[in-house]
């Protein structure tokens, strides 16, 4: 079945389609189309990650045309972060 996977970081963001069986769950997914070897802070352990804009699990199972996404750990908290003017 076809499958999506959406990375980015600061400089570089990626988009990535291909085939994957059947039962195939998102760990397996982001493993298989290769975003670990092109990011090396990605780390599962620690990093959330979704289907179409909805946490999910790593052991979830995908579902036909599903677009898998990383996402970056937060690092500041909104409530208390301060805008700046301009």
């Amino acid at each position: 079945m076809n499958i999506g996977v959406a990375y980015a970081d600061h400089k570089k963001h990626v988009w990535l389609k291909f085939e994957v069986s059947d039962g195939s769950t998102v760990c397996e997914v982001i493993k298989h189309s290769g975003p670990l070897k092109q990011f090396s802070e990605i780390d599962l352990d620690n990093q959330r990650v979704g289907i179409f804009d909805r946490l999910t699990r790593v052991d979830a199972v995908v579902k036909k045309d599903s677009r898998v996404e990383i996402y970056h750990p937060i690092i500041a908290n909104p409530e208390t972060v301060e805008c700046k003017e301009r």
